[in-house]
């Protein structure tokens, strides 16, 4: 049976832990829940010894920390998980990162980075398969030393992750001043109801990690209730007893083999376009221009075919209508309410923005659905410029206008128009219009179709007697009619004319447009069939 040492003997037979790997290292990894594969492991320091056995890590690391040997304890496990390292790297089997705590006494001591700098260079690690971990309440009380630590360990090339986060009292502020790669989310916020306060809590964490672009772990996850909720947030990395407790060496070298790798995805890079990590500072001038000096406007995120509304403004929400709120809408799928064709009007245009990295525009319809008016369609142009990726997802940030009463008005143009021009195709009618200053004609469809006509003529009326569209012997007298017209000397002109080669009669009228001012500005033409009674 295992033994609890006592103080006094654990530091009689410290040395002999450390000399002889009584102080050892197991390994947990770090899964993606979304498809099951390996993404890292943490280093966790255990103690085992040869007569009393296993002892737990909350009675011997506290012991280490008051006697001033965790650092020791600590350079032996960096050391043994290098060792691990270099013997994955000679076998050629392809390892994970491995992330190594560095207590807050670590911290204190100045020359700690400096020695597992030298460690990973003495047994030759590329330093992508180490990651550091210091815990946020280190930080408590000394932001400077831990943010010039964290230098260091940047200069060095260290992936830096926040243990516990979460777990101590200042945690917005820790994550506000300290510079680190990853974040390690504690999952004791969900030990009770994952619907409740705890679950409030942990999505706005979550989400404000993606509005800083930081990846974030949820470690400690026991259930798979636990890990399918932090999905369902946008937290997909996992680590905890559902996928497997600490294990030692060759237990975690066989998992590492058999489960297939893929990279953490790194922080998003923003464009220089634009300084988009001040959208997020609410003193900044980006924000003050986001909120109060442009139209509506938006900072969504999209990946693979899915978009997630981060940001809007108050001019957005009233562009968008229908008496929404913001969480309304921060909380609403923005293709929710787009067809498989208009869907595919405005992921096309995500694709041009990114590749061009230019502002790109498109115009979509969409069923926008509110719980005090109920559903409305809506069509919306939009203005999207890329501000940030990573390996897998963009940051677009798009300005928007509701053009419906616009388009709308359009549509029952067109539609009026389309009834016109069919009247005008059962009555035998042929129309045009004339621009005076330009001599510019443009046609109607039946003109076009019927005479042989271009979609626009110049040199109008010489042209179109020259192309003995009218008969040779009428051109004097309808230039004449052009010419009365454009003086302004009458304000409609009508005759019979025989037209094209059949010498069909046509009943030819002229109607004259003035501008504002009064002078001749447009002609309209018609020729209608004359009909024997």
């Amino acid at each position: 049976m295992n033994k609890r040492m006592n103080e006094q003997e654990m530091l009689a037979c410290f040395d002999d832990a450390i000399n002889f790997g009584h102080i050892f290292v197991t390994y947990q990894p770090k899964i993606n829940h979304s498809t099951g594969r390996m993404i890292g492991a943490e280093a966790l320091m255990r103690w085992s010894h040869p007569v009393y056995g296993m002892q737990y890590p909350s009675d011997f690391i506290p012991v280490l920390e008051k006697n001033d040997l965790i650092y020791r304890a600590d350079l032996a496990v960096f050391e043994s998980v290098c060792v691990f390292l270099r013997k994955c790297l000679d076998e050629k089997i392809k390892p994970v990162p491995i992330s190594v705590n560095m207590s807050r006494y670590d911290i204190y001591r100045k020359d700690y980075v400096e020695k597992i700098e030298k460690l990973r260079q003495k047994y030759d690690i590329p330093v992508k398969y180490l990651h550091v971990e210091v815990t946020e309440t280190s930080a408590i009380g000394g932001m400077e030393l831990v943010s010039s630590v964290l230098k260091q360990l940047h200069d060095y090339g260290f992936i830096v992750e926040m243990d516990d986060f979460g777990s101590g009292y200042s945690s917005l502020n820790v994550l506000k001043d300290l510079a680190v790669d990853v974040i390690k989310l504690d999952m004791r916020f969900l030990s009770g109801d994952i619907g409740g306060r705890g679950g409030t809590i942990i999505s706005a964490i979550v989400q404000m990690a993606k509005w800083l672009g930081t990846p974030i772990i949820a470690e400690g996850v026991e259930t798979l209730e636990q890990a399918d909720y932090m999905k369902s947030i946008g937290c997909k990395y996992i680590q905890g007893y559902l996928y497997s407790k600490p294990v030692v060496e060759s237990e975690f070298l066989e998992k590492m083999q058999r489960l297939e790798h893929e990279p953490m995805t790194p922080a998003m890079v923003l464009t220089t376009a634009m300084d988009a990590g001040k959208f997020w500072d609410p003193s900044s001038m980006e924000t003050l221009i986001f909120n109060n000096f442009v139209g509506g406007a938006v900072i969504f995120s999209y990946h693979e075919g899915k978009a997630e509304i981060l940001r809007v403004n108050k001019k957005y929400i009233r562009e968008i209508g229908m008496n929404m709120i913001e969480q309304e809408i921060l909380e609403t799928d923005p293709f929710i309410g787009m067809d498989e064709f208009n869907r595919k009007i405005f992921t096309d245009t995500l694709q041009r923005a990114i590749d061009s990295n230019d502002e790109e525009v498109c115009e979509t319809w969409r069923t926008v659905c509110s719980k005090t008016c109920g559903e409305d369609k809506i069509c919306v142009r939009s203005f999207i410029r890329m501000i940030g990726k990573t390996d897998y997802q963009y940051l677009f940030y798009a300005m928007v206008h509701n053009i419906t009463a616009e388009k709308r008005q359009f549509n029952e143009l067109f539609e009026s128009e389309r009834r016109f021009r069919f009247a005008i195709e059962q009555a035998n009618v042929y129309a045009w219009e004339v621009e005076l200053a330009t001599k510019i004609m443009r046609p109607c469809f039946r003109c076009m179709r019927d005479l042989n006509i271009p979609s626009v003529v110049r040199n109008y009326p010489q042209s179109v007697i020259e192309n003995k569209i009218f008969p040779p012997d009428y051109a004097e007298t309808f230039r004449k009619s052009v010419e009365m017209l454009e003086s302004g000397e009458v304000e409609q002109t009508e005759e019979i004319v025989p037209m094209t080669v059949g010498k069909v009669p046509f009943y030819v009228r002229y109607t004259l447009e003035r501008d504002e001012s009064g002078r001749p500005l447009k002609v309209y033409g018609s020729a209608t069939l004359v009909v024997d009674d």
